[in-house]
């Protein structure tokens, strides 16, 4: 191996991330607070890793489903529901999640605690969907259906109902 070889290899070898304690980018939708721990770039954009917490009685997404990713949700503290098609699962602290492509599901809290949940995205395609709704919901205007839906097809996303 030559050294231009060496140095080649170490040069796109992504770069070891280190996120602390109230650090990584914040997007606020609505009554969840998301804290972007990994975006993709520091993964070769294979994964990305996000801290969420959802307020007391936060609805979530309307049901949807992705096409090109796996999404993953270990709750980390109080409860979460996820309606998957049309089965409830009540995920408790120390719960997680795996939801592969094309599984219709969505998400809530429906107690009177916040939850955190740690969210996985495989690859990193949706982190920009969740800075996108958080454009669209700039200055208080309010998420159309027609404008979720369109956020959603640009990450390989559907909703799993009829949103109009």
């Amino acid at each position: 191996m030559t050294e231009d070889t060496k140095n080649s290899e170490a040069q796109n070898r992504p770069a070891l991330s280190v996120v602390g304690p109230g650090e990584g980018e914040t997007i606020v939708l609505g009554t969840t607070r998301m804290r972007v721990l990994e975006d993709g770039s520091h993964t070769g954009h294979r994964l990305a890793i996000a801290e969420s917490v959802l307020a007391p009685h936060t609805q979530g997404p309307p049901q949807h489903r992705h096409a090109r990713h796996d999404e993953g949700f270990y709750i980390l503290s109080g409860t979460v529901r996820f309606t998957v098609g049309d089965q409830d699962h009540e995920a408790a602290a120390g719960t997680l999640v795996m939801v592969p492509p094309g599984t219709p599901h969505t998400f809530a809290n429906l107690t009177d605690e916040p939850a955190v949940m740690l969210s996985t995205f495989t690859p990193d395609l949706y982190v920009q969907y969740f800075r996108d709704l958080q454009d669209a919901l700039d200055g208080g205007r309010p998420l159309t259906p027609q404008a979720n839906i369109d956020a959603m097809s640009r990450y390989a996303t559907e909703p799993a109902t009829d949103l109009a």
